[in-house]
């Protein structure tokens, strides 16, 4: 499950990585507009209220981490009810402008410290793992004690509180990590209340197929390879991925060859020939075609528009 979800969350990161602490003392409220940033927040001391748009408040203590997976609105506060502000008007900033920055808000209270992690995600293809998620995916303390996830907390607060050469690299990776491992203890906790996608990446069969097509975009699948692969009857096969899933295998294997197709076409120059070999297709024009009834946007269309902001905004990656 997690090398599936790490793929995921890979191919829809775009751009750097925005991290940083908050040292927040009493009273103080933030408010964050809904866009396609997924964002993240370990408490290292202290504790706040995490309140998201049309949600209800979520209490966190230390050692909590809270994720938002797809970039929903909230508000983050030292108490419910509290009124809040957005970023710019506190720093002077937007979010994706402060990486690597100590946020300080100074009052008379008890103070909160955070580590927050954020990056930009892809909206299109919108992947429907990210879609079946809540807004907020809360895990305390307890639930991930001696778990990869709270080794990976340990990791990302000390590579923030200790910055050095090449942290904003660490930090891209370890958020990855925290994202996946987050989900991970998150689905884990939660073993009666699987369903969907929590479901079909803990199948004896769908789990299995999910990472051949990952593993594989560009081979010339078939229903009937797929479960052959993965020791089931085809009919069987087909209806346990097309309910856990929501996708037939092969409308599923479209979406996440044109999600591997998106990312190749953000980060490089390669010509598009090149890309639809890598993704499975002989024709440029077939690749074409179902690039655009995917995505929404010819290939190269999709390109220009994703390199031209890149510059506008001084993207590196």
């Amino acid at each position: 499950m997690a090398d599936i979800v790490g793929q995921i969350v890979a191919a829809l990161r775009r751009g750097g990585v925005v991290y940083g602490r908050a040292l927040l003392s009493a009273p103080w409220g933030i408010a964050f507009e809904s866009r396609s940033i997924a964002t993240i927040y370990v408490v290292i001391a202290g504790s706040y209220v995490l309140v998201p748009d049309g949600g209800q408040a979520l209490h966190l203590a230390p050692g909590d981490v809270a994720l938002l997976p797809s970039g929903a609105g909230h508000v983050v506060a030292d108490t419910s009810g509290r009124p809040a502000t957005t970023v710019r008007e506190l720093f002077g900033a937007d979010l994706e402008e402060l990486s690597a920055t100590d946020l300080v808000i100074e009052g008379d209270g008890p103070e909160t410290v955070l580590v927050c992690g954020a990056y930009l995600l892809e909206p299109a293809p919108q992947h429907p793992f990210i879609a079946s998620l809540p807004d907020v995916v809360h895990v305390t303390a307890d639930q991930m004690r001696g778990t990869s996830l709270a080794a990976a907390v340990q990791l990302l607060t000390t590579e923030v509180d200790h910055a050095g050469r090449g942290t904003p690299a660490v930090v891209a990776s370890l958020l990855d990590l925290l994202f996946t491992y987050t989900l991970r203890s998150w689905f884990l906790g939660r073993p009666d209340q699987l369903a969907g996608w929590a479901h079909a990446l803990h199948d004896p069969a769908v789990g299995p197929a999910l990472a051949l097509l990952h593993d594989d975009p560009a081979k010339p699948w078939t229903v009937e390879a797929l479960a052959h692969a993965v020791g089931v009857p085809r009919a069987r096969f087909s209806r346990r991925f097309t309910s856990t899933t929501g996708h037939t295998p092969m409308e599923y294997l479209g979406i996440w060859r044109m999600t591997v197709a998106a990312r190749l076409l953000r980060e490089g120059q390669a010509p598009l020939r090149q890309i639809a070999r890598k993704v499975g297709y002989d024709s440029e024009f077939a690749f074409a075609r179902a690039f655009k009834r995917i995505v929404g946007q010819a290939p190269g269309r999709y390109r220009a528009m994703h390199h031209r902001d890149a510059v506008l905004h001084g993207d590196d990656s």
